[in-house]
Order: structure tokens, then C-alpha cells, then sequence
């Protein structure tokens, strides 16, 4: 299934002059949908998702390339996923007239410490949290990077200095395995997804998404290690029930 962060891979390898090899990749077959190794693809698992939320990465040169980068599980579930690269020196026009379309209302989602006060908020305004609400949708904009870099494009998008900046103050742990952090309280993009789907007032949207990456990050390591996929471990357990719940 191609979406827009699979879309935004296919340019990003169209533009290398060498092929880009992850980390600790394997050199197994992988599925083109989900990236697993074809012995454990999760495809037949993705649960169907309709949100008023939208979400956009806007992201470091590499990430989409790499297999550990979760900007693709939001796009798996959220269909109005925009996705772009970003770079120092100019925006994507596609990404501009994005930000300018009326039926969105863009949050730039980032610790408000490192924001001026003003436009810094601790919670989506009413209109935009209500699900059934008439006016704008929230579009949550995501700086997809590791944290040097998400701070470095923070500072240098004058674009993105007209939007509120969401700040999620809640001390959430991370429970993503496939990178370290130093910090417990850097969430991956998915998990920042998430929340920001529950602050819109799509709770079981956010629980999905979380669920979608606990099964992602579970079959990755259990390819990696050579162990099967578990298709009734507790994380498996927990999508399906979540994907037979109703909206």
C-alpha cells in the first residue's frame, strides 16, 4: 500500500547516489508495505481508521529511509498523513500550501520550553479537540529527527513560527525499543502521534496507533533475533481488540 511516507522513501532513493544501508539491516527479503521481512509482515493486521485529525511529518533528510522510523506506521492508519523532507534553505511548496489550506488548523507539536509563552499550549482549544466540531481540523505538524536535529529544524522553519506550538507536558515514558534515547521522556514520532490523536478527542484513534507500534516494533526485533512472529503475545492481543471496538 503506498501512503505518503512510502511515497516520500521512493523519492528520497531517487535521489541517492548510493544505496542507503541501515544499520544492523538485514538482508532478507522485506515486504514493500510495512518493511518487515516477508516471514513476518503485519499487512493482514492493519486495522481500518477514520480520523478528523490529520498528521504531518516534516522530516530529517534520512529518516524515511530508515527501517526503525515510525513517521510510516502513522501513515499506515491515519489516512490524511502529508509527509515531507525537510531542509534548511527552502520548504516544499506542496508543504506551504498545505499550511495555508483552510480546513486545517496546523499545531507545531514541541516542548514549549523551547517556544516563547505566548504561543505555547498545554491542550487543543475546544473546537479543535471536539470530534464532531464544524470548524478547522487540527493537523499536527511532527519534526521527525532525532532530538539534535528536531531542535536545529525547530529553530530554522520560519514557516512554522505563525502556528501554535502543542507541548505535551505529561511525563510519558517511551515504550519504543527500536532506537535508545537518553532521555525516558523522548517519545518516537508514533507515540507523539498518539497522543496528539487523544488530545483531539479520537481516544481509541491514539490507542490504535500505539497498539500498531508495540506489534511493529515486536515482529522487528523478533525477525532480527530469528525468533517467529507471536501472533497472540499481548500486543497482538491488544490491536485486534482494539481494531473490533467500535468507533
Amino acid at each position: 500500500m503506498s501512503h505518503a511516507v512510502s511515497e516520500l522513501r521512493a523519492a528520497r532513493l531517487a535521489r541517492s547516489a548510493k544505496p542507503f544501508l541501515a544499520r544492523g539491516g538485514s538482508r532478507r527479503e522485506h515486504c514493500p508495505a510495512c518493511r518487515l521481512v516477508t516471514s513476518h509482515c503485519q499487512c493482514a493486521l492493519r486495522p481500518q481508521l477514520a480520523t478528523r485529525a490529520g498528521v504531518c511529518p516534516l522530516m530529517h533528510d534520512t529518516e524515511p529511509l530508515k527501517p526503525s522510523n515510525t513517521g510510516w506506521l502513522i501513515a499506515d492508519l491515519v489516512a490524511d498523513t502529508h509527509a515531507f523532507g525537510w531542509t534548511r534553505t527552502e520548504a516544499d511548496p506542496a508543504l506551504l500550501a498545505l499550511l495555508a489550506d483552510p480546513q486545517w488548523q496546523p499545531y507545531v507539536v514541541f516542548p514549549g520550553e523551547f517556544a516563547p509563552p505566548a504561543r505555547v499550549l498545554q491542550a487543543l482549544p475546544e473546537a479543535s479537540a471536539a470530534h464532531g466540531a464544524a470548524g478547522p481540523r487540527p493537523l499536527f505538524v511532527l519534526l521527525d529527527a532525532t532530538w539534535p536535529e528536531a531542535r536545529k529544524m525547530f529553530r530554522k522553519s520560519p514557516y512554522l513560527e505563525r502556528f501554535p506550538v502543542l507541548s505535551l507536558e505529561g511525563g510519558d515514558v517511551s515504550r519504543y525499543r527500536l532506537r535508545r534515547s537518553k532521555r525516558e521522556e523522548h517519545l518516537c514520532t508514533a507515540e507523539v502521534a498518539a497522543l496528539c490523536l487523544q488530545m483531539a478527542g479520537e481516544p481509541r484513534a491514539g490507542a490504535l496507533l500505539q497498539a500498531w507500534l508495540e506489534v511493529y516494533s515486536e515482529r522487528y526485533l523478533q525477525a532480527k533475533n530469528q525468533r517467529p512472529a507471536d501472533g497472540d503475545s499481548a500486543a497482538h492481543r491488544q490491536l485486534h481488540a482494539l481494531a473490533g471496538a467500535p468507533p
